[in-house]
């Protein structure tokens, strides 16, 4: 079993009253998680109910919410009890559902997952807004990836692993950097096998996300447009031209890139101005979510051919779940005359600005972006993340540390 981070936190939730929403991409485990819950709580006497809505006979338990409270009643009485929900979004309107049911103040504790559709990260959160705690579950981390892969021997001491095996290190980089972080395609060892589960992940995302839950009928021009995405990780997107190499009009293009937020596949990231509305009137940049999804798309799948701006992607990745119970937000800057730092976090207070170097540094690089990025907003810190060198200099009154990859598993954001 991988062990999955999000897992004490969810349990930590089931005392409260609200109800635990699991959100993620498909295939990324939250059934799993819920499974392991469930067998948890039976161990200490609670009773338990699990419906997955993927099944027809558990579906038509939800035909009305009195139909649903009879089967529960019929299992716990007017006892407590631990109701699992997967696969909330099969159910219409599941948001005003499920609220009405909270409301009657019953003593049942609902946990609810579903895959990242448009009605389960909308509609639902809106329908029951201070009535649940939503908790994102992404694919395996890279941490998660590793102590999988080491058998948890270095698991609270997971730096140290990374500074005494460097090459070894490397080596599970170029490794998820090629598969990325679906919990089936990491257990799988076989190549073949890999990329078996990997197109089913696909095409299950494709069939019934896109197709069968969102109504998108232009398939190929979105199979299109994710490839061009993942043609173009980490580079400045232009919506115009990005519309007619697709083949759709601007607007649909707009649809389908939100969709592709909104379900867990790409991730927008916008300019750094002082003016807002700068910002959002500039091109953005996307990274994909799983960089084994990303390579599947693109045909580099286990075989990539360029690892830069992919090594960039992960980068963007190992932020984010720094981040992720923050209202910090990550940018990129570009000036017209073209430098460009590829990340700048911005944290409410200040400004941390991240340059990324696929390559083992020997000696501290300052680069005239982030000279001039320096210069101009007096970071209290700067990162630069590379391979191997670990190094701290001070330019005026920013303190550069030049650090490898794996010490962003244990760096704080709080500049």
């Amino acid at each position: 079993m991988i062990k999955r981070k999000l897992l004490n936190q969810l349990r930590q939730h089931l005392a409260k009253p609200e109800i635990t929403i699991i959100i993620g991409p498909r295939q990324a485990g939250k059934t799993t998680l819920m499974k392991i819950i469930e067998e948890e709580l039976k161990r200490n006497g609670e009773r338990t109910l699990f419906f997955n809505l993927d099944i027809e006979y558990d579906k038509e338990h939800f035909s009305s919410q009195a139909s649903l409270l009879r089967r529960i009643e019929l299992e716990f009485g007017k006892n407590r009890g631990y109701v699992f929900i997967d696969e909330i979004q099969r159910r219409e309107d599941a948001g005003l559902f499920l609220k009405g049911i909270y409301d009657m103040g019953l003593p049942y504790k609902f946990i609810v997952s579903g895959s990242g559709s448009v009605e389960l990260k909308e509609k639902i959160s809106e329908s029951l807004t201070g009535r649940k705690r939503v908790f994102e579950l992404l694919t395996l981390s890279f941490e998660e990836f590793v102590n999988y892969k080491t058998d948890y021997k270095y698991e609270n001491r997971i730096i140290d692993y990374f500074e005494t095996e460097r090459t070894k290190s490397l080596m599970l980089l170029e490794e998820y950097l090629n598969f990325g972080g679906y919990p089936r395609v990491v257990l799988e060892e076989e190549l073949s096998e890999k990329l078996s589960l990997i197109n089913e992940i696909y095409q299950s995302y494709v069939e019934r996300d896109i197709y069968f839950l969102l109504r998108i009928q232009k398939l190929s021009e979105f199979s299109k447009l994710v490839k061009i995405l993942a043609d173009s990780v980490g580079k400045i997107t232009n919506l115009t031209e990005l519309s007619n190499t697709v083949g759709l009009s601007t607007k649909t293009l707009k649809d389908y890139l939100w969709y592709l937020e909104k379900t867990f596949i790409v991730s927008k990231i916008t300019p750094f101005f002082r003016n807002i509305r700068k910002e959002l009137s500039k091109s953005p940049i996307y990274y994909f979510y799983d960089l084994g999804l990303r390579n599947f798309s693109i045909g580099e799948f286990g075989r990539l051919r360029d690892y830069g701006f992919i090594f960039q992607n992960f980068v963007y990745l190992s932020i984010l779940e720094k981040i992720k119970n923050t209202n910090y937000k990550i940018h990129f800057w570009r000036t017209k005359d073209k430098a460009e730092i590829d990340f700048v976090i911005d944290t409410g207070i200040s400004f941390i600005p991240v340059e990324v170097k696929y390559r083992k540094l020997k000696t501290h690089e300052i680069t005239r972006p982030l000279r001039s990025f320096i210069e101009r907003y007096s970071p209290s810190q700067a990162l630069v993340i590379n391979l191997s060198l670990y190094e701290k200099v001070r330019i005026n009154h920013t303190e550069l540390i030049v650090m490898p990859f794996y010490k962003l598993i244990d760096y704080s954001f709080k500049y």
